[in-house]
């Protein structure tokens, strides 16, 4: 790929964060970025992108492998199952909130709720589920709650293909606030999300390839190092911090918002969570 055919892309990936008059829909946005990476990595399959950095690496590939044999967190899987099979206090399971019990409807979410005028994520459909059914809500940024919770929870989902619709005038606004905050510069070192993820993409950082931005948010929840376990939003909150940047709260509209481009972006692939990271 020619140089000035890069720059062609990135500039109509990046069209409404940079003030440019055309906005590219939803659809164009994913499909340029497919496009970006297929040209610049052209043995790497569309599907195994799934993978992030992983796909850069066989070395890391082969520890993945190996790791998933025998993870050492089906405790922590164990534990969001029973968590989730326990009735709530009028009886009712969190089952009984989600359509076909809970399965193959993880890669619905994010979805923008009219009626709410706001972006839906995973975690709030599970804390409004608990609500309902006369329970306190978790809090977000509680792993061992929300966390564990919810990586069983979507792990009903896994094989799944991620299905997000951006449609309506508030969805597409919430998709384009997403979007403006993945291509804005924050924080000291004065980073955005697509610096390292889009243009950077496949190159090192110290010891560690840098992930493409589709198939990101097909795995999460996640176990990092040993089975530390991370939600998407966690991320997030870590990679502001990395920018010197102050994050948002696990939970915000901001980090909503952004989960929501984010996850457009993977439409297609096949979710698998409760994976291992470095």
């Amino acid at each position: 790929m020619t140089m000035k055919r890069l720059i062609r892309i990135l500039s109509t990936i990046g069209a409404v964060a940079f003030g440019a008059s055309a906005v590219a829909g939803a659809e164009d946005d994913r499909r340029h970025f497919v496009e970006l990476y297929q040209n610049r990595f052209a043995g790497i399959q569309l599907a195994d992108y799934v993978y992030g950095a992983l796909i850069f690496s066989a070395d890391a590939k082969a520890q993945y492998d190996s790791m998933m044999v025998m993870p050492p967190w089906q405790d922590v899987i164990e534990q969001g199952r029973k968590m989730w099979e326990t009735p709530l206090k009028n009886g009712n399971t969190y089952a009984s909130c989600f359509p076909s019990e809970g399965k193959n409807v993880g890669g619905n979410y994010p979805y923008f709720d009219d009626k709410l005028g706001k972006v839906v994520t995973f975690e709030m459909a599970i804390n409004r589920c608990r609500r309902d059914n006369g329970e306190a809500e978790y809090k977000y940024d509680d792993m061992a709650t929300m966390g564990t919770l919810t990586v069983y929870a979507r792990s009903l989902s896994d094989g799944m293909s991620v299905n997000i619709k951006v449609e309506g005038v508030g969805a597409q606004a919430a998709y384009e606030t997403g979007k403006r905050f993945f291509y804005s510069r924050r924080g000291q070192l004065n980073f955005a999300c697509a610096n390292c993820h889009v243009g950077n993409a496949g190159n090192r950082v110290r010891n560690e390839f840098l992930s493409p931005v589709i198939g990101q948010t097909t795995h999460w929840p996640l176990f990092r190092g040993e089975g530390d376990l991370w939600t998407l939003q966690r991320r997030y909150v870590a990679c502001n911090a990395l920018t010197r940047a102050v994050p948002f709260a696990i939970g915000s509209e901001e980090y909503n918002n952004l989960e929501y481009f984010h996850s457009y972006m993977s439409n297609g692939l096949p979710m698998h969570t409760a994976v291992w990271r470095k």
